[in-house]
């Protein structure tokens, strides 16, 4: 499978441009096994899980967020182009799915929104600010979701916090957008940039993201670019 092949060779992909310049930038076969490793930790993606990817395989969202992960241990991966109204109607078949806060809204708007039940289902959503009202949307609709922050440099798992039905809901502060509550690299903040270093990063030295940052009481918002 020519995906598996990365996993040998490596590749590179196509920064999303969210956050700045778009860029190609390699991914290690070291760098990929550390990230694919945290990847199924954070989202318990186990053999039996099957994954429904609508994302981008150029970017990393779509490529290393739970596809790679996947295929590296032979779980089930369906791949298809997004299409909201399909999204509804297959992820009763699924386990895992990620998605863009776009693209999660998108589902939200659709009729088939207002009977689906997301129980047991794991709903990872990256690549840009990822807004309350997204999370509490799916957690009300029975879905463990994880907001989730990383980049084509680092990651994609690198810093995220989960909701679950059970969980209080996320809170909604105009100025701040939630990250995490859980870093899975080395972290520090510099002049309120954060700079990342550790096996799921591209780079052996720090990296400076730029991303303006606060960590409060334990949990890391993003407030912007620098």
């Amino acid at each position: 499978m020519e995906l598996k092949n990365i996993l040998k060779s490596g590749t590179s992909i196509r920064s999303s441009g969210t956050t700045g310049p778009a860029k190609e930038i390699y991914q290690s076969p070291e760098k990929l096994k550390h990230a694919n490793q945290v990847a199924r930790d954070v989202q318990k993606i186990t053999s039996t899980s099957k994954v429904y990817t609508v994302c981008n395989l150029d970017h990393a969202g779509g490529l290393l967020a739970q596809t790679l992960p996947a295929i590296e241990i032979d779980v089930d991966v369906h791949i298809e182009q997004f299409n909201p109204f399909r999204w509804v109607s297959n992820i009763k078949h699924f386990t895992h799915s990620h998605l863009t806060p776009g693209m999660a809204l998108a589902i939200s708007k659709t009729k088939g929104w207002n009977n689906l039940d997301l129980t047991n289902k794991i709903i990872a959503c990256g690549s840009d600010k990822v807004p309350a009202e997204c999370i509490n949307r799916y957690v009300e609709k029975g879905a463990t979701f994880i907001a989730n922050w990383g980049m084509s440099e680092i990651g994609p798992m690198a810093i995220n916090k989960t909701f679950t039905p059970e969980s209080s809901k996320a809170i909604d502060l105009p100025l701040y957008t939630i990250m995490g509550d859980t870093a899975f690299c080395d972290i520090k903040i510099i002049k309120h940039e954060l700079h990342v270093k550790g096996d799921i990063c591209v780079y052996d030295d720090w990296f400076a993201t730029g991303d303006i940052v606060k960590q409060v009481n334990g949990e890391f918002w993003y407030y912007g670019r620098k």
